[in-house]
C-alpha cells in the first residue's frame, strides 16, 4: 500500500528540523517520522522494539538516511534494509554531509537509490530536501510489493 509517508533516520537534532520543515513545506507529505539513530530506524522498519505492533504493511515511500548514526551506521541499516524481503525494494537516499568518495561507493555497493550531500547554505539545504520530496513522492514508480 502507498502512502505519504517518509522516514527521516537523522541524529543531528538541526539537520532533522530543517528537512521536516522543507519536505512539510512543500505540502507533499502528510507524516514525517524521524528515527534519531540506526537502531530506532530499525525498529519502525521492522515493528520492533519502541514500535512493536506497527503495522509493518504501511512502509515509507522513502527512507532519508544519514550514514553517521549512534549505535548502528547508516550502512549497516541500508544492508539490513536490502537484506530482507519486506523492505528490499524500499527507496533509500543517503542524504549526508559525507563526500568521501568511500562512503558514495559503499552506499552504492549496498544498493542505495540516491547519494545525497547536504548542502552548508540554508536556502540550499531547504531546496535540496524540497527537490527530494518532488521527485520521491510525485515522479518516481516504487515497485508494488505484494505482502
Amino acid at each position: 500500500m502507498r502512502t505519504n509517508l517518509f522516514l527521516l533516520v537523522e541524529d543531528n537534532p538541526h539537520d532533522a528540523m530543517l528537512t521536516v520543515h522543507a519536505l512539510k513545506k512543500s505540502n507533499l507529505v502528510n507524516e514525517i517520522v524521524v528515527a534519531h539513530d540506526g537502531v530506532e530506524a530499525l525498529d519502525y522498519l521492522f515493528g520492533a522494539g519502541l514500535f512493536d505492533g506497527r503495522d509493518t504493511s504501511l512502509m515509507p515511500v522513502i527512507v532519508l538516511l544519514d550514514l553517521k548514526l549512534p549505535k548502528v551506521d547508516g550502512l549497516e541499516v541500508l544492508k539490513r534494509i536490502r537484506a530482507d524481503e519486506r523492505t528490499r525494494c524500499l527507496p533509500v537516499v543517503i542524504l549526508t554531509s559525507s563526500k568521501e568518495e568511500r562512503d558514495i561507493i559503499d552506499g552504492y555497493s549496498l544498493g542505495a537509490n540516491s547519494y545525497v550531500c547536504k548542502p552548508v547554505d540554508f536556502g540550499e539545504f531547504m531546496e535540496a530536501a524540497r527537490q527530494l520530496g518532488l521527485y520521491w513522492f510525485l515522479l518516481n514508480e516504487p515497485p508494488i510489493v505484494k505482502g
